[in-house]
């Protein structure tokens, strides 16, 4: 299984200073919500690694989901499955809400969100994927940023076709 390590020369303990735990939070979760799950994994690992923030295991949390849903994105389903219960180890302590962020509908997304993948068979990426879910501000839907509207497109009536009342039009004589 493949491991996202940042190289040690990338970590700079003093940007976590210099930018704030709530920017890096706030840049990594915008990450996240875009998929771009790698991105977003190096966000919350500076916080992390940095350990500025008292709550290092809330952000352990959201490396885990972060890794989780990139293995999952790359089709490597066996490292998502493996990794699909350890955010929700660490992001527990944290529940309703930590930081402007909903951790209990977090969890209810990656949950139900991880269920189709861990009860999936193996299959090539791109075949029928579930939306990942997207952590979000607490009190605020998550928006969707892929994949759009649930609701089926009404196909027109032809007009050859019967109507409600069964009547069939003639078609007009050329």
């Amino acid at each position: 299984m493949e491991r996202i390590e940042p190289p040690p020369e990338d970590f700079d303990p003093g940007e976590v200073v210099r930018r704030g735990v709530g920017a890096l939070l706030a840049d990594g979760a915008a990450l996240f919500n875009e998929a771009h799950y790698e991105r977003a994994h190096e966000e919350f690992e500076k916080v992390w690694l940095s350990n500025e923030a008292g709550d290092a295991d809330f952000f352990k949390g959201l490396i885990q989901a972060a890794i989780c849903l990139h293995h999952f994105q790359r089709g490597n389903l066996e490292g998502a499955r493996k990794l699909a219960s350890g955010h929700r180890r660490y992001l527990a302590a944290y529940l309703p809400a930590h930081r402007g962020l909903d951790v209990a509908g977090f969890l209810a997304s990656m949950r139900a969100f991880l269920a189709a993948v861990t009860g999936a068979p193996a299959a090539p990426p791109g075949l029928l994927r579930p939306h990942p879910p997207a952590p979000h501000r607490a009190g605020r839907p998550a928006r969707r940023l892929r994949g759009g509207s649930r609701r089926m497109a009404r196909l027109p009536r032809t007009p050859a076709g019967p109507s409600r009342t069964g009547h069939v039009p003639r078609r007009a004589a050329c």
